[in-house]
């Protein structure tokens, strides 16, 4: 197979990481007999700092030519405020609604040897196991109006979904937990939001499509305690944009950390695949960041894109191994243990794939 990925490494820490899964993807398509060609494009604060929009052009031709996007990280203190289009993750936004992807999948799971690790015990972390399916390109963070008043002393948003958009988002949670456990769990406020009553509607209909997935409903605030209490009890979590964001960020604490993450965005053209964490601008450049989330993100990537479930399930594998094996980059190191570079750490999977 010869594919096309457009890498976009983005700002802080993510050219570091983007380097690390570019390393395996190499590795793993020398295995396999395959050619990616790997383009790389201006994205972000990146893109602002070279007098671009966040989203230029030329980066969106590269990613609507590719098939498929592989994103490092977005955001930059230095751009946080100023007008919206002058925003890095403004083009996150636009890069998302360019390629159609409304499906965010968001796996969580702790891998081997980090049940001890976290900041939960270790028999409430034990086989924890959950995809968060969350809504993409809909709800508060597109939704109109928004803006503020002529005297700046209020600010609005909208949070708007349509029929439409919750009936596609919540088969793909069906679809993916028939796969898996057959428990979608689906995440509203329909105690207070028209929005979340116009969602549970929809959800119920067509949980009614699939008799042999369980569909359960939980309102958000009861769903954060839920998921620190009772993690394992998760299967897949069908959730909104805004509280999709929120809830898989939760996830990265119990499981470990943020750097642990995944995320596929499909749906659309190709799809977009990148890790849950941000851009870390307080340790950019001195290579101690996770690539774990990303190097996993590959992984989705080929399994998503362009169909290499073997290839996928090896990096999966290698990144298991050496955690289980005791490799820790900084964020994950407990108790004075030490701790890998990222480039060590990204190493170190090469390595593991390289043996198996």
């Amino acid at each position: 197979m010869h594919a096309t990925i457009a890498l976009l490494p983005g700002d802080g820490i993510g050219p570091e990481v983007i380097d690390a899964a570019a390393d395996v993807l190499r590795v793993v398509a020398t295995r396999h007999g395959h050619t990616l060609a790997l383009t790389r494009s201006r994205f972000g604060a990146a893109a602002l700092r070279a007098g671009d929009p966040p989203l230029p052009p030329a980066t969106l031709d590269a990613c609507l030519a590719a098939d498929a996007v592989l994103l490092g990280a977005v955001g930059d203190p230095a751009f946080s405020e100023g007008p919206r289009e002058r925003r890095p993750e403004t083009g996150l936004l636009e890069l998302r609604t360019a390629l159609g992807v409304y499906a965010n999948l968001r796996p969580a799971r702790v891998w081997p040897g980090l049940e001890d690790g976290g900041s939960l015990r270790a028999d409430t972390l034990r086989g924890v196991d959950m995809l968060i399916v969350r809504e993409l390109i809909g709800g508060i963070y597109f939704g109109e109006p928004r803006g503020r008043t002529a005297d700046r002393r209020e600010a609005f948003d909208t949070m708007r979904y349509s029929a439409h958009e919750v009936e596609r988002i919540a088969v793909a949670a069906f679809e993916s937990a028939r796969g898996r456990r057959k428990l979608v769990t689906s995440v509203d406020k329909a105690n207070v939001l028209e929005s979340s009553r116009l969602w549970r509607e929809v959800v119920t209909e067509v949980g009614t499509r699939y008799p042999d997935v369980r569909l359960e409903h939980q309102l958000v605030d009861s769903c954060a305690m839920r998921l620190v209490s009772d993690p394992g009890s998760f299967d897949v979590m069908l959730a909104g944009n805004l509280f999709g964001d929120i809830l898989s960020d939760e996830a990265g604490a119990v499981v470990g950390s943020l750097g642990l993450l995944p995320s596929a965005s499909v749906g659309g053209k190709g799809g977009l695949f990148e890790p849950v964490h941000g851009s870390a601008p307080d340790i950019a450049g001195q290579n101690v960041a996770n690539p774990v989330g990303t190097i996993a993100s590959a992984a989705m990537l080929l399994r998503h894109a362009l169909g290499l479930s073997d290839a996928a399930d090896e990096i999966e594998s290698a990144i298991g191994a050496v955690l289980d094996a005791g490799c820790r980059t900084a964020d994950l190191a407990r108790n004075g243990e030490p701790s890998l570079s990222c480039t060590e750490m990204t190493r170190a999977i090469v390595e593991r794939l390289g043996s198996g």
